[in-house]
């Protein structure tokens, strides 16, 4: 992933602070214990800064009341937020290890979207290679109006920029480029009603230019007329096209009120051609996924009136081993020379183990803090045992093992989330309804490198395991999400002066946030089947490339002298794919288990016909390796055709399926395999 440039100049992201007025009340209000009332002052902690010593607030400031916010919680339960903050300053006024922090730096004039250019596979639209955009122009053909309008706009700032410096390699108009891409579609579709384009002049008006890229989206629109509940969220149209549809036309929701329970019950509606997680498609589609993803978040923030501004960390020093304040890519380098294939620490599996083993059912669990002093002993003694194996587990106290699962978050030098889009996450909060907050972060989660997405992943569900025991740990959703919300969406400022009313809804938003990331983690690791479809798209223009240079070869190679070998050649390959084609009969598709005893087996589409009775065909043959393997450990794969490689969802429907991809191979294997 390339890095990004903010807005903020020279800005120095630091950890996140109480301010001067809980200094002298934090630790006092934690030694007191949970049931101790904190004051409002010592409430009124925690704030972006860009130094420590700017920590403190003028003297006599009246508190705000943050009772009239109008955001999100109310003071009682945001009790819980405040006095993580307290927790979190008293454990770094112990005399932990201070790690270099990240530094943003300002972005040159246009720096910004050439980046984002680069990230959403756009870079031969630029620069030295603006000659030879074929490949961006592949990317261009399967963009909805919403998308090629985001990449309008990025493409004309560019533009203008380079002008501006008078670079002097070739800077195509924004209206040639999807003049061009234009142009490539009607040869393709040979269509005559068309009408001929002749080239504008530089003064032609944006929506001139807005033309030449409308006719070029196909069927990418959304189809006005499918009924849409709102607590569905539909998974087939562009977010941003179903934002543009409504977004005048919706009510302004009503204001959030502090009950669980009122969190809407968002579902996704069945697909055919089967859900798609995280995980199920091969590398480089999930490539492919990743720069539409970018495209589309984008598109999503420019209609719903919200800047997203990706920010740059400059290089710097860090621990390159250890366990806590090393980068995540780091150790997990490191552990995967221990554990080959590993995608979460060790460390921070073991330490979610631990929290576990000492059952989830105590009271105040995540809320109460460890023993800063214990923690930081123990914090020491694992950076020298942990990977040796002589480390004493059974001396570790069960919130003493939660606080340094919450430190270890901390001290990564760069967010879970990413430097990237932290600020990403927190502007959320900012997006006009639950259903566009929601769908917002699961573009966020598929922009999120794997292993911070493994990472965050087995966090969510671990939170969850928590929340499940409620009663007995009197942890709710609302609880969780107070007490991780500091170490995980703010543990990082972006420089900005705030005041204490700002900072109280920012609070607020981002808490809010977090129980979003908490209770619909499950959607958020699904793959929207539109970016899946346009993924498909994509393969297939790329595959009509390779086809017509296949074309041209064997034009070349019938020219040459041995022109009869070359033909003997084909006639041999053609009369293997008609015996291949006439095996199998219409309507029927022949699945491979190479791993299995039944090797292969002929399938007859039906209506009804699901991946999940493919599969239950195989197993139900009672011989050799199959009886070792269980129904939920091997799964029917999707491989060629339109897509890399797919792992079907066993509620797909295989006729659907075949009818979407004719050209593909029907394999069953493991996901080991």
């Amino acid at each position: 992933m390339s890095r990004w440039s903010g807005s903020q100049p020279g800005v120095v992201l630091t950890a996140y602070h109480p301010s001067s007025g809980s200094d002298a009340e934090g630790p006092a209000a934690s030694h007191a214990g949970e049931g101790a009332e904190t004051s409002p002052v010592s409430r009124r902690s925690g704030q972006y800064i860009m130094n420590h010593e700017n920590s403190k607030k003028s003297p006599g400031k009246p508190p705000y009341n943050r009772s009239g916010s109008q955001d999100s919680l109310d003071e009682l339960s945001m009790d819980d937020y405040w006095k993580e903050l307290e927790n979190i300053h008293e454990t770094r006024g112990s005399n932990f290890e201070e790690h270099e922090v990240a530094v943003v730096k300002e972005p040159d004039e246009g720096e910004l979207e050439e980046e984002w250019l680069k990230e959403a596979g756009l870079s031969n639209l630029f620069g030295d290679s603006a000659g030879d955009s074929q490949e961006s122009m592949v990317v261009l053909a399967t963009l909805t109006r919403t998308q090629a309008a985001a990449v309008q706009k990025r493409v004309e700032t560019v533009t203008q920029t380079m002008r501006k410096k008078n670079k002097q390699y070739q800077v195509p108009d924004v209206r040639d480029i999807f003049k061009q891409q234009n142009d490539s579609t009607e040869k393709e579709t040979g269509s005559e009603n068309q009408p001929d384009r002749t080239r504008k002049s530089d003064d032609a008006t944006q929506e001139e230019a807005k033309e030449a890229y409308s006719h070029c989206i196909g069927d990418n629109s959304p189809r006005e007329n499918v009924p849409v509940s709102e607590t569905d969220i539909n998974l087939e149209i562009s977010f941003s096209e179903q934002a543009s549809l409504k977004e005048n036309s919706l009510s302004k929701e009503s204001k959030p009120r502090n009950d669980d329970t009122l969190l809407p019950n968002f579902r996704l509606p069945k697909d055919k051609t089967g859900t798609t997680k995280i995980g199920d498609l091969a590398i480089q589609d999930m490539r492919k996924i990743h720069s539409l993803a970018l495209i589309e978040l984008t598109a999503l923030f420019d209609i719903l009136g919200t800047e997203l501004k990706p920010q740059k960390a400059i290089k710097m020093k860090v621990k390159e081993s250890g366990l806590f304040g090393v980068p995540l890519p780091v150790l997990l380098e490191q552990d995967q020379k221990r554990v080959p294939g590993i995608k979460i620490p060790l460390i921070f599996q073991k330490l979610i183990l631990h929290i576990e083993e000492g059952k989830l059912d105590t009271e105040g669990l995540l809320r109460i803090p460890g023993v800063a002093t214990r923690v930081k002993s123990l914090c020491q003694e694992l950076e020298a045992k942990f990977y040796e194996g002589t480390f004493n587990w059974e001396t570790v106290k069960q919130h003493d093992a939660a606080s340094l699962l919450k430190l270890f978050i901390r001290e990564l030098p760069q967010p879970l989330l990413t430097v990237e889009y932290l600020k990403a996450f927190q502007d959320v909060q900012r997006l006009s309804t639950k259903k566009h907050q929601l769908q917002a972060l699961n573009l966020l989660v598929l922009l999120l490198p794997e292993g911070n997405r493994d990472t965050l992943k087995a966090l969510l569900e671990f939170l969850q395991r928590i929340i499940d025991h409620q009663d007995s740990n009197k942890m709710t959703l609302k609880n969780v999400a107070m007490v991780m919300t500091p170490n995980l969406l703010m543990c990082r400022g972006m420089g900005s002066k705030t005041t204490e009313k700002s900072e109280f809804v920012m609070a607020a938003g981002t808490a809010n946030v977090m129980r979003f990331m908490i209770k619909y983690q499950k959607l958020l690791w699904t793959v929207p089947t539109f970016l899946v479809n346009q993924v498909r798209k994509q393969n297939t223009e790329s595959q009509k490339k390779e086809k017509k240079d296949k074309a041209m070869k064997k034009l070349l190679k019938k020219m040459a002298p041995d022109r009869e070998k070359h033909e003997k050649q084909d006639k041999n390959v053609n009369d293997v794919k008609s015996i291949n084609d006439a095996d199998v009969p219409q309507g029927v598709i022949r699945v491979q288990a190479p791993h299995l005893s039944k090797v292969s087996m002929a399938i007859q589409l039906t209506e009804e016909l699901k991946a999940g009775d493919v599969v239950a065909r195989f197993l139900s043959q009672k011989s050799g390796t199959v009886q070792q393997l269980k129904k939920e450990e091997v799964f029917l794969y999707e491989i060629g055709g339109n897509i890399g490689e797919r792992c079907l969802d066993i509620d797909a429907y295989m006729k659907d399926l075949y009818q979407l991809n004719p050209n593909a191979e029907w394999v069953i294997k493991s996901k080991n395999c």
